[in-house]
């Protein structure tokens, strides 16, 4: 009680945080969220929570954290939300709670410079291009400067750059205490800050590697906890998956390739040896290469029932196992001459192993699935549910977890999000967002859409869009649930606005990084932003800049997709309604997240245009909405055209 009763105080408009935070004011629903976090974090209880935009979610789970005190573990999906933890959300609690706590930020391995890897790499003087052969020398000059030795600090270097994988190391090729660098390598440096931190802020891939793989990153860190948070916990469910699963990738064949050509031009002047492993790199990348000729697309998702041709595929890739197994016993011939070797000599084994798992593909849990990037192919192997997975961790674990988001309710239930997480024991609350919606905003659907399937449908949503945007003046938002879509909107509409000498910019994903886009819609305060799934969350825009969404679908997953696909066979296969428990579900949670971008303050207003007959027309359409605020609805065109030109 003694607690609670701190917490209370805490949040009242004359309490502590008032006099850390400008025009803080009391909100009833934040002091209930800090009040029941703290019972869980009490109780060693799982507790999951849905906070409205406005709740204040994050001060919420910060301050009974602290004030509880013991090791905690913040999780969260962006390093953006990393980063505001950081340098402003906790330093903001910690001082005006006046507690004296450790933070730290703690980042994967290839957010951090590898000494050894940079040197190899400048030893051997061989790059994919001249940009590359550039860059390693501006990153060895900051690096032997540097204390943290993040990849954040070369801010002339792209993110994308070829030069990372050649200059940071991965959890395969690392040599831990045997590396000559060990004892000012960037990576222990931030593990140790880590460990002796009382609040460590992860993000959630990092965070599953740990749990799965037994990364040294965390290794220490997480039996310590007291409190584990996830914020973005929405995202866990896909994420979990990836790491109880199994995948493999031929550019990871590739970097192996590399490495051992690095290790061998430093330790053997054997030319005849060099000579036979230079043959064998070649007929490796060259059979790694050649399975993306199986696929006529890129950027594609299949199930290995479904691959054309999967006799001739699966030999393809038996031939790269026999090829690799010779690789394998060369660089055994080697493993007394330098533990480089050895950690190659695993890497491969891993390899094989994980080709041979995929290519056997029998346990009926799990889904054989390969993906096609440009220039590579995933093997992926990942459960159906990673439930009993978690459950079991969990249970092995005396801590307490939150999980919370504004996005985890189904019509008012946990039930979908605790039945993928194995969470049906765990307490939960929803707080929905205390902004006055029905005053401050419309939802509207239009009545002249033709059915989503149509081939006229963009045609239709940009004649029925293009009056909205106007009497916004620009100051919207498109979102797209697919890039065909997204781009065949920017055209219509582009034409539109020439047609009727309209002049708002017009900004589209994939025109410059997200980051980019959003500064450029900011600054340019008329702009309309045609964006697909990755601008339906993350996306913070207060204010009179952004008056309209638009959403053009309502967001089912496509039933191609082969996790996907699994997960509604496995549910039929056992009687259970897939569309009502799991599809329809993911949908809802997906439009949430999409319609979530419009009002992001109390003063906000603005109209949510869903352009999506079945919201109205289908009997289930009424999940989709009854999960929104309490938005004003409409579905005549005037009323939110009056509406905008106010604002």
């Amino acid at each position: 009680m003694k607690k609670q009763k701190i917490i209370e105080e805490f949040f009242k408009n004359s309490g502590p945080l008032s006099e850390a935070v400008s025009n803080f004011h009391e909100r009833k629903d934040q002091v209930e969220m800090a009040k029941i976090v703290n019972e869980a974090i009490e109780e060693k209880n799982s507790l999951i929570v849905e906070a409205g935009t406005g709740v204040g979610k994050t001060f919420s789970y910060l301050a009974p954290a602290l004030i509880n005190g013991g090791k905690v573990v913040i999780s969260t999906a962006t390093k953006n939300l990393q980063d505001q933890l950081f340098f402003k959300d906790i330093p903001t609690i910690r001082d005006a709670l006046k507690i004296p706590v450790d933070i730290n930020i703690l980042k994967g391995r290839s957010n951090y410079i590898c000494q050894l890897r940079m040197e190899n790499s400048l030893l051997e003087g061989q790059f994919l291009n001249k940009e590359d052969a550039k860059y390693i020398h501006e990153i060895k000059k900051i690096s032997d400067h540097s204390e943290v030795g993040e990849i954040s600090e070369f801010n002339n270097i792209p993110e994308k750059s070829t030069i990372w994988p050649l200059v940071t190391s991965t959890k395969e090729n690392c040599l831990g205490q045997d590396c000559e660098f060990y004892k000012t390598c960037f990576v222990i440096k931030a593990r140790k800050k880590a460990i002796i931190s009382e609040v460590v802020i992860v993000n959630h891939h990092l965070f599953f590697a740990d749990l799965v793989l037994k990364d040294a990153e965390l290794s220490e860190i997480l039996p310590k906890a007291s409190t584990v948070i996830f914020d973005e916990a929405h995202q866990i469910p896909e994420i979990a998956s990836i790491f109880f699963g199994q995948n493999i990738s031929t550019n990871q064949i590739i970097y192996l390739i590399q490495d051992s050509q690095q290790t061998l031009s430093k330790h053997v002047k054997d030319k005849e040896n060099l000579l036979k492993l230079s043959k064998l790199s070649k007929s490796i990348i060259d059979i790694a290469d050649s399975l993306s000729s199986f696929f006529d697309q890129r950027n594609q998702r299949i199930g290995v029932e479904k691959i054309e041709k999967l006799d001739s595929f699966k030999e393809k890739i038996k031939d790269l196992m026999s090829e690799l197994d010779k690789l394998y016993k060369f660089f055994n011939e080697y493993i007394e001459q330098d533990l480089e070797f050895k950690k190659l000599l695993d890497r491969t084994e891993e390899i094989i192993s994980k080709l041979k798992n995929w290519n056997k593909g029998t346990d009926q849990n799990y889904v054989y699935w390969i993906e096609i990037f440009f220039k590579s192919v995933q093997f992926n192997i990942t459960p159906i549910s990673v439930a009993d997975n978690f459950r079991r961790f969990q249970e092995n674990n005396d801590t307490a977890w939150i999980f919370t988001s504004a996005t985890l309710a189904v019509n008012s239930s946990f039930d979908h999000f605790q039945s993928l997480m194995g969470l049906e024991n765990a307490k939960t609350k929803l707080l929905k967002s205390p902004f006055n919606y029905s005053k401050n905003a419309y939802l509207y659907v239009p009545k002249e859409m033709p059915e989503t399937s149509s081939r006229l449908f963009n045609i239709h949503l940009v004649s029925q869009i293009y009056p909205l945007i106007v009497a916004a003046k620009g100051r919207s938002f498109i979102l797209s649930t697919s890039i065909k879509s997204m781009n065949e909107i920017t055209t219509l509409l582009k034409d539109e606005f020439k047609k009727n000498n309209i002049s708002y910019p017009i900004l589209t994903q994939g025109s410059g990084s997200k980051t980019k886009i959003l500064e450029q819609f900011k600054v340019h305060g008329n702009a309309i932003l045609i964006g697909s799934l990755s601008f339906w969350e993350g996306v913070d825009v207060r204010g009179s800049n952004l008056s309209l969404v638009i959403i053009d679908k309502l967001p089912f997953q496509s039933p191609g997709d082969p996790i996907f696909e699994s997960k509604i066979n496995m549910l039929s296969a056992k009687g259970i309604n897939a569309f009502m428990t799991f599809q329809l579900p993911k949908a809802i949670i997906s439009l949430k997240q999409g319609a979530g971008r419009l009002i992001r303050d109390e003063m906000d207003k603005g109209v949510l245009m869903i352009c999506d007959q079945r919201i109205v027309s289908k009997p289930y359409g009424k999940n989709f909405w009854r999960s929104l605020p309490d938005f004003k609805r409409t579905r005549e065109q005037n009323d939110v055209i009056e509406f905008l030109k106010d604002l």
